[in-house]
């Protein structure tokens, strides 16, 4: 089996809400628009068709109004258990997002594996894609507390 941890960003959060609820906020545009993206990034969604070949497609606007375009496929759908993403554009890489129930909580394992360790490096210069994710695993937690 391939070893992907040197082209990969991968955290480990736990969320106290259930895994119902964090398959909500994370398949459905009202809320995940709310959340998606590093700080000070808003969203607007054209389409999230969440099935196994359903693209989602939405414009991430950064804090400075430049606007970044993003199309994803759902490779991978098993409810309330994993997410799979492809994104289409550059830079290619692909979220696996792996949701599990541990009683009270729910922990949430979300890996951003890129097609090589140079388009990695270059998410992380050019996009600081390592703390843009940090950023946004804080704002989904941030606005399970404040919306549920």
């Amino acid at each position: 089996m391939e070893d992907i941890s040197q082209r990969s960003l991968k955290i480990t959060r736990k969320y106290q809400a259930s895994a119902e609820l964090l398959w909500k906020v994370l398949t459905t545009p009202e809320y995940i628009k709310e959340w998606w993206g590093p700080d000070g990034f808003t969203n607007s969604i054209r389409l999230m068709d969440v099935r196994e070949g359903g693209k989602w497609e939405f414009t991430m606007r950064g804090p400075d109004g430049t606007e970044f375009e993003n199309e994803y496929v759902y490779q991978t759908i098993v409810p309330l258990k994993k997410i799979v993403l492809e994104h289409l554009k550059n830079p290619k890489f692909t979220i696996i997002i792996t949701i599990e129930d541990i009683g009270n909580a729910t922990r949430v394992e979300w890996c951003n594996v890129f097609d090589s360790v140079p388009t990695k490096e270059e998410a992380v210069r050019a996009f600081k894609a390592d703390i843009g994710l940090e950023q946004n695993l804080e704002k989904l937690g941030k606005f399970l507390k404040s919306q549920f």
